[in-house]
């Protein structure tokens, strides 16, 4: 039987085709395909007995305006998106383009203009065909209004946010929206629901290795835990979506022999990493903004700052009150199982987290004082909020903020030049 869809491989699929511009307008010019010949259904009815009478010209009327100027907006909204991705590769970075693409409210836009001039050329094929009676004209009447309605209102809504399109801002906002989700996501299941590899005494014998070079995208673990029970074995997973994969490295092992091709089917690998399971990525595009602003060409402090607080933000995602903590240990203690009891995964590194959204940000931003405090207070309100949990985790994060702390300390000492300026990020550091 085949593995049943998990929610992770649904999640991943609907994200993989939102990033897909050409989806939503296809489906709008079906959809208004579609209107046209709803409105021919009318006349097998009674329904003109009870309607106002509707002469083909203003129908024809409105819909030519609709299909002379639909085309010339769709053309204007699709080279505005085009310059906001060009901006926010250039003004961010290149990595944030996948969130700017999928961005709900250009893609409805530019669906709905297409959709409109579609529909008003099809109605208007149709009218010179005589291909209506006085139901579906009429029908047809309400459906143009209706969409001139919504091609109105969705402009006035697409006005208000292309000014925002690919703006730094703007950019920063939709990446820790979409750190949050993969953080929020692997909370909820820490080891995708499998074992937490701590707990496994035994490491499979028999290596698993795949010929593409790339990153793990997704990981199929429901695939995964079929093919273990139909083997009677245990899969032991070497990588966590968001790693690179090369011919070298195993991606797992196995204590019973399988078939390699199998296992290696539930690896998702692509070219680049993906923001929705992969919560360091949305760390790594966050210190690349913050690089990016602090360089000497955009001299941006200010962005570099907002993006140390929205990383703090998300750092704090892991942190729960004390009582929380309580509760949750004292369920896993009565109810220790997991709904892939054959699978096991590895934890994510702490320390690799914090590399990830500190490290740059710390070395470019070595020889500015702002940046350098607002650095030492973010770690500071992590090892504040952590050091009182007794987990192992509350204990990695308060372990590498610490170390952090100290790195960007040193940093700071040996690019700053101004003797108060030195002092200050002393004194910072030793409130710490």
């Amino acid at each position: 039987m085949e593995a049943p869809i998990t929610v992770d491989r649904l999640r991943f699929l609907l994200y993989s085709v939102k990033e897909k511009l050409w989806v939503k307008p296809l489906g709008f010019c079906l959809l208004s395909i579609f209107a046209v010949f709803v409105a021919k259904v009318a006349d097998g009815t009674s329904l003109a007995e009870h309607i106002p009478e509707i002469k083909p010209e203003s129908v024809e009327t409105l819909l030519s305006i609709m299909a002379s100027s639909m085309m010339v907006i769709a053309t204007f909204s699709a080279g505005t998106m085009v310059n906001a991705y060009a901006s926010a590769s250039q003004s961010s970075t290149p990595r944030s383009l996948s969130l700017i693409i999928s961005d709900d409210v250009s893609q409805n836009a530019l669906s709905v203009f297409i959709g409109a001039f579609i529909y008003s050329a099809v109605s208007l094929t149709a009218m010179t065909q005589a291909f209506f009676d006085e139901a579906g004209l009429f029908i047809l009447f309400c459906l143009t209004c209706l969409a001139f309605s919504i091609v109105i209102l969705t402009f006035i809504r697409w006005v208000d946010s292309v000014a925002r399109l690919g703006r730094v801002g703007s950019t920063l906002l939709k990446v820790e929206h979409a750190t949050t989700r993969a953080i929020k996501n692997r909370l909820d299941m820490p080891c995708l629901g499998a074992v937490p590899q701590e707990q496994i005494k035994e490491q499979g014998t028999h290596a698993i290795y795949t010929k593409q070079v790339g990153y793990i995208q997704l990981i199929d673990i429901a695939k995964l835990q079929q093919l273990a029970d139909k083997n009677d074995g245990f899969i032991n997973v070497a990588m966590l979506p968001g790693e690179f994969v090369s011919p070298e490295r195993a991606i797992a092992y196995s204590n019973k022999k399988v078939v390699s091709d199998e296992i290696v089917d539930a690896f998702t690998i692509g070219e680049a990493r993906s923001f929705e399971a992969d919560p360091r990525f949305g760390f790594i595009v966050l210190a690349e903004i913050a690089s990016r602003a602090l360089s000497p060409s955009v001299n941006d402090h200010g962005t570099a700052i907002n993006t140390i607080s929205s990383i703090t933000r998300l750092m704090l995602l892991w942190h729960k009150p004390k009582s929380e903590t309580e509760n949750s240990q004292h369920d896993s203690a009565q109810h220790e199982e997991f709904k892939y009891d054959r699978i096991s995964l590895p934890a994510l590194n702490v320390n690799d987290l914090f590399d990830d959204a500190y490290t740059s940000i710390a070395r470019d931003g070595a020889a500015n004082i702002e940046v350098a405090i607002r650095i030492q207070k973010s770690l500071k309100t992590i090892k504040a909020c952590f050091k009182d949990e007794g987990t192992s985790i509350e204990r990695d994060f308060v372990e590498a903020a610490s170390k952090l702390a100290k790195q960007s300390y040193e940093r700071a000492k040996l690019a700053l030049d101004y003797e108060d300026d030195i002092k200050r990020i002393e004194r910072v550091y030793n409130d710490n």
